[in-house]
């Protein structure tokens, strides 16, 4: 990082204090919790974290120092689930990352996809450019298939994550079209699964710590496809 880019010593000293305010907040909010799952405690447990991360980062740029702090995951900040108990509706979101690793092929792909739908008469302008070559992609072929076909694509994946949220009714057509993924309730989340190469990372190092050697490997299924990593809302 150059010089004009690292964060000057004034704000390191003020993200240092937005720590400690964070930390009164905490405090205070603890101390007038009204229950086990008080959202208020929550919110200035989300703050805290916040604020440290931010210092961390700044501390690092600056100084190159770290703090002994570790900033949760996901994992450790889902809310205690607060939602019906017997819902009458539930919302899946998904989210699936790709690379596109080898633009060529997703082209082909896609001009492939025109040239069996429209013939001679195939718009070629529309798969001639990797953002057009997605629209005509994905318009053809549904998430999942894409999703176990990516390799063909010329896609490489990355993280994943499904949240399965609990309603009390079902929505209105047309009711959310506009901004489909806000407004959710991380406290109405009954189940959420993840999948990313951390989880390999974290099998890998394991092996290593018993063994000494990757010998395991073979009898294990690493395959990031298959490692689901369930989180439950009472966590």
């Amino acid at each position: 990082m150059s010089d004009a880019a690292q964060p000057t010593a004034a704000e390191v000293r003020a993200a240092a204090e937005a720590v400690k305010t964070a930390l009164d907040r905490h405090l205070a909010a603890v101390e007038r919790r009204s229950g086990e799952d008080d959202p208020a405690v929550y919110e200035a447990f989300n703050e805290l974290a916040a604020a440290a991360e931010a210092y961390d980062e700044l501390l690092y740029d600056r100084y190159d120092e770290v703090t002994p702090f570790e900033i949760p995951g996901t994992e450790d900040t889902l809310p205690p689930y607060a939602g019906p108990e017997e819902p009458n509706a539930i919302s899946v979101l998904i989210r699936r990352d790709y690379s596109v690793a080898e633009p060529q092929r997703l082209l082909a792909q896609a001009e492939r996809v025109e040239a069996a739908e429209y013939g001679d008469g195939a718009d070629t302008e529309a798969s001639g450019t990797v953002h057009g070559a997605l629209g005509v992609l994905f318009g053809e072929f549904e998430p999942d298939e894409i999703a176990s076909r990516h390799k063909e694509f010329g896609l490489e994946e990355g993280d994943a994550t499904l949240w399965v949220t609990a309603a009390d009714d079902p929505a209105d057509p047309g009711e959310w079209l506009e901004a489909p993924f806000e407004q959710v309730d991380p406290q109405r989340v009954v189940c959420r699964f993840d999948v990313s190469a951390v989880f390999d990372d974290e099998i890998d190092d394991g092996i290593d710590d018993v063994t000494g050697d990757g010998d395991l490997e073979d009898e294990l299924d690493l395959d990031g496809d298959e490692d689901l990593e369930p989180l439950d809302a009472d966590r």
